[in-house]
């Protein structure tokens, strides 16, 4: 029957789990874990989850001074829940703070945005680690048993069997390094999408409190250009002495 084939390998599956014994378990669990951080981490950091467009549409038509768009643009944040709309938030909120406060405040707001969007990356690079660690333990222990089986029935020269019980203490090795692998690409892709969106939202938040601070700008820069002339006052014009009479 055609499920038969499907039955042995499944049946040799759980074999070749079964043989890798404690350690193989662990790295069952392992894998599982990482399984399910990557899909949770994949969902979480899709662009349009931290950056939605319509909010980036909004940024990018705003002009420089154009209160009624920063109006509708703080209107659109207030309820939004994704870290680009909660950044843009803190800075539209203190616009009446001087522009380098509310820099700081946009700032220390970002940082803790990243952090959120790193959460959970760490638990994919400890799997990482320890993955091939117990791979490797779990190998060691396979061969410890091997050889002290050997060793303790002199008449036991089977080849075979001792080539059986090396691939069999090998396996757990084979199975920390699957899991490793996936789990790195999983790291290194998701830290540097972080990385690259952390960039993109600090330039469209730098360019939107530029655009804020038109006006502000323009003026000041008027009183830099204007303090100088006012400063400058021009010489009295020299009086002249009045003349000594002449002796008589």
């Amino acid at each position: 029957m055609s499920y038969l084939p499907a039955i042995a390998s499944l049946q040799s599956a759980v074999h070749f789990f079964q043989q890798g014994g404690f350690f193989m378990a662990l790295l069952v669990i392992c894998s599982f874990v990482s399984v399910t951080v990557t899909v949770l981490r994949g969902l979480a950091l899709m662009r349009k989850v931290v950056m939605p467009p319509v909010i980036e549409q909004e940024v990018e038509a705003i002009h420089p001074g154009d209160e009624d768009a920063a109006n509708r643009l703080a209107k659109l944040v207030r309820d939004d829940h994704s870290a680009l709309g909660r950044i843009i938030h803190v800075g539209l909120h203190h616009l009446n703070w001087p522009k380098s406060e509310n820099l700081e405040a946009v700032q220390t707001r970002a940082r803790r945005e990243i952090v959120r969007l790193e959460s959970g990356l760490f638990i994919l690079e400890v799997i990482v680690g320890i993955a091939p660690l117990l791979g490797l333990l779990g190998a060691v222990s396979g061969l410890i048993s091997v050889f002290a089986a050997f060793g303790s029935d002199a008449s036991a020269q089977d080849p075979h069997g001792i080539a059986k019980g090396i691939s069999e203490a090998l396996s757990t090795t084979i199975v920390g390094l699957a899991i490793a692998i996936p789990s790195l690409i999983a790291y290194s892709y998701f830290t540097k999408k972080v990385e690259t969106m952390a960039a993109e939202m600090e330039s469209l938040v730098g360019d939107l409190l530029t655009k804020c601070y038109y006006h502000q700008a323009q003026q000041q820069a008027v009183r830099q250009v204007a303090s100088p002339v006012a400063s400058y006052a021009p010489p009295e014009a020299v009086q002249s002495l009045p003349l000594e009479e002449p002796l008589a």
